[in-house]
């Protein structure tokens, strides 16, 4: 039916024929066999020129209708899987996937420009970033968390440190280890999330202890306040170091404690095209910044 509708445009089996990169004779095979489907010449063709018949110019209509349709519904089922238009919410917590996060958001603009990204950074006190309340389709947060039914793919994993006040007994340590902070008070986010709480507070060393004296925070810059206060310390990322520096506070490394993951999470169930694309676009960033991820997993020995 398209190589019809050359011909009808070109009324010429030989430019035609060109500009489908056919041959003179495959084409007027093709058009015969068109003819025989439809039961009806379209053509008058001779030496001299290519006419469409009544029955031709029906046709003709007929078929840019059908290709327009046809056409159509490919392009919106293509939109459709590759997650080329809609809108995608974008949960993170702070921190999020640190250096990775512009380059993931903006490989994914890239790739899908009709996609309206809208990013929302949640409080330190819901660690899925909206996850659980369905107010993100997509996050960026730090495992471990106890919200259900999600997915998670890592990214890399961020060494932790501990903040403590610049005139805590800590403070000119080049390490710690666990052990030496048990019976400090210790901030917290204000969550129902068990496991995300027990990580940062180191909860599972105080078997048979007591148990930790909780300082509830609602935000990174108050933890800072509250430990440069000397009110209590916080385990916290190692890229506070960095991003974060604060006046008063020092961070020591910690050597017997698990690094922070930082992951993509997704609810488990979710079929959206946009999800699934921001997921393999996240990976794949990943995979090819080897070297930021190094650094970023390296932060304390470059330190």
């Amino acid at each position: 039916m398209r190589h019809f509708v050359v011909v009808a445009e070109e009324l010429h089996f030989s430019r035609a024929a060109t500009r489908l990169y056919l041959t003179q004779q495959a084409l007027s095979r093709e058009i015969k066999e068109l003819e025989t489907w439809v039961g009806a010449k379209l053509l008058d063709r001779t030496t001299r020129k290519v006419t469409l018949t009544e029955a031709g110019q029906i046709f003709l209509s007929g078929a840019y209708a059908v290709l327009g349709a046809l056409d159509g519904a490919v392009a919106d089922t293509m939109r459709a899987v590759r997650g080329l238009s809609g809108t995608l919410r974008l949960g993170y917590i702070p921190g999020a996937a640190l250096e990775l996060t512009g380059l993931i958001v903006d490989e994914f603009r890239n790739r899908f420009p009709e996609v309206d990204v809208i990013m929302r950074e949640f409080p330190v006190g819901d660690p899925s970033a909206g996850l659980d309340s369905g107010a993100s389709d997509v996050a960026l947060l730090r495992l471990p968390v106890s919200t259900p039914d999600i997915e998670t793919e890592q990214l890399f994993v961020d060494p932790v440190v501990v903040m403590v006040s610049a005139t805590h007994r800590h403070a000119e340590r080049r390490s710690v280890s666990v052990m030496d902070l048990i019976d400090d008070p210790i901030t917290s986010a204000d969550t129902d999330d068990a496991a995300h709480r027990e990580f940062w507070c180191l909860e599972s060393v105080r078997s048979g202890t007591t148990p930790a004296r909780r300082v509830l925070i609602n935000s990174i810059t108050e933890e800072a306040q509250v430990v440069a206060a000397g009110m209590a310390v916080a385990v916290s990322s190692s890229a506070v170091m960095q991003y974060l520096p604060a006046p008063g506070v020092r961070c020591v490394p910690i050597d017997d404690w698990p690094g922070s993951v930082a992951a993509v999470g997704w609810p488990r169930h979710e079929t959206a095209p946009l999800v699934a694309q921001f997921v393999e676009v996240a990976c794949t960033v990943r995979d090819r910044e080897v070297e930021t991820v190094r650094q970023i997993e390296d932060r304390l020995i470059r330190r």
